[in-house]
């Protein structure tokens, strides 16, 4: 294994310019938050959203800062509820006249071991990270059917693939978000929308450190190839990539951005 530095960002390229995005869990520092800053740089209106309302009034307020307010909208969400979903793309549509490109990125981790598993615990995951990915996936499909087209992005996980202990409630959201990707993408190509997701490992920001010990970040870091862990900026380029045009052949499948989908023996 090589450790190698982060390389440096790269400049916006003007790949999104024109289009109307809708980015969930958006509010922070972590893999949402990077692609809302990348959505603009490329040239995207961005309507941001996140669960915690006074992080993400702070966050759309430095954003439009940079970007301008014409660029940039906030509006809070939780994708376990239907009727803020609802209310979340229909704010988008009226507001923009059209959606472009939705990323759901709203997800919830923890760890316990199965044995000593929750009711509570397992089905909270489930319900943010794969329940809130349908909703917001059922409401935006509405609408790109009905304007001719439009992109999804689910973020999934590595862990989708493989397994990790205390994580059966993750891994099991994130599996079904992969499933829920392609036949998602095998429904809405008849009316022109492509639906992919991305598939990282660890992409650091501060509010991972808080939650996960040392030692897994440490092992998790291990068995990267490039002995680093991702920058969240770095999955926000391929989603990126997969909002953009040079992808408008891929639909259906889940990118990996990290090595140890090369490492699977699954």
């Amino acid at each position: 294994m090589t450790d190698v530095e982060s390389p440096a960002y790269v400049p916006g390229h003007g790949l999104l310019k024109g289009r109307t995005a809708v980015v969930t869990a958006a509010a922070g520092a972590g893999i949402g938050g990077a692609t809302a800053r990348r959505f603009l740089e490329e040239g995207a209106r961005v309507l941001i959203s996140d669960a915690h309302a006074r992080r993400l009034e702070e966050y759309a307020a430095r954003l439009a800062g940079e970007f301008g307010r014409e660029s940039v909208t906030a509006m809070p969400c939780d994708v376990t509820d239907e009727t803020q979903v609802r209310a979340l793309f229909e704010t988008a549509a009226a507001e923009h006249g059209r959606l472009d490109v939705v990323v759901n990125n709203a997800g919830l981790g923890g760890t316990a071991d199965l044995v000593d598993m929750t009711d509570e615990q397992w089905s909270r995951v489930l319900d943010v990270t794969l329940n809130g990915t349908f909703r917001c996936t059922r409401a935006a499909l509405r609408l790109m059917r009905e304007s001719g087209g439009g992109v999804i992005v689910n973020n999934a996980s590595v862990v989708g693939w493989r397994a990790q202990a205390g994580q059966a409630h993750y891994a099991a959201a994130k599996a079904g978000v992969m499933a829920l990707t392609r036949c998602a993408a095998l429904e809405a190509a008849g009316y022109g929308v492509r639906v992919n997701a991305v598939s990282p490992s660890l992409a650091m920001h501060p509010h991972l450190v808080k939650v996960t010990s040392a030692e897994l970040l440490e092992e998790l870091t291990a068995r990267e190839a490039f002995g680093r862990y991702a920058e969240p900026w770095e999955v926000a380029n391929v989603i990126v990539f997969l909002a953009s045009g040079y992808s408008s052949y891929m639909t259906g499948e889940v990118v990996a951005v990290s090595s140890q989908r090369a490492q699977d023996n699954g």
